[in-house]
């Protein structure tokens, strides 16, 4: 089994005898030449196999490689998979106030799309997915319903 691990993009490999003693399912502590280093555990990703980890106030990222990684590399399905967007409708009734793309502009995952002015608050709607926009259905100042066709996507 390999002890190769990749922290912070940095290949290493496991060495010398540690121990960890877990004190609930995210702190810990690190036993290593007579030390004690105090750990948490930030975030894991598990699809990724990468964690975050605070060791005494320090953030690592740490993954562990694996004999398939360049296998699957090789075939492409390292790649996350992204939303293809074809339409976005209203989330809910309100007034477009402006739009922040337009025909033909590439939207990626997070990028605004439109102001939507609901109950007195504006609401920015962000893309959930990829494409490029085909066409705008309504035009800004419309009022609009919930589920109603805003944008078309290619």
């Amino acid at each position: 089994m390999s002890n190769h691990y990749l922290i912070d993009g940095e290949k290493k490999e496991a060495k010398g005898i540690a121990s960890i003693d877990w004190i609930d399912d995210v702190f810990f502590t690190i036993n290593f030449l007579g030390k004690k280093y105090h750990g948490e555990i930030v975030d894991d990703s598990i699809e990724d196999r990468i964690i975050a980890v605070k060791v005494n106030h320090r953030y690592f990222e740490i993954r562990k490689e694996h004999p398939l990684d360049d296998l699957i590399k090789a075939l492409g399905l390292d790649k996350k998979k992204v939303k293809k967007l074809h339409q976005l409708q209203s989330p809910m009734p309100g007034r477009v106030l402006s739009f922040a793309v337009e025909q033909g502009a590439h939207v990626a995952i997070g990028s605004p799309l439109l102001t939507l002015e609901a109950m007195k608050m504006e609401n920015v709607i962000k893309a959930e997915g990829e494409g490029i926009v085909k066409s705008i259905v309504v035009e800004g100042g419309s009022v609009v319903e919930k589920g109603q066709l805003l944008i078309e996507f290619e």
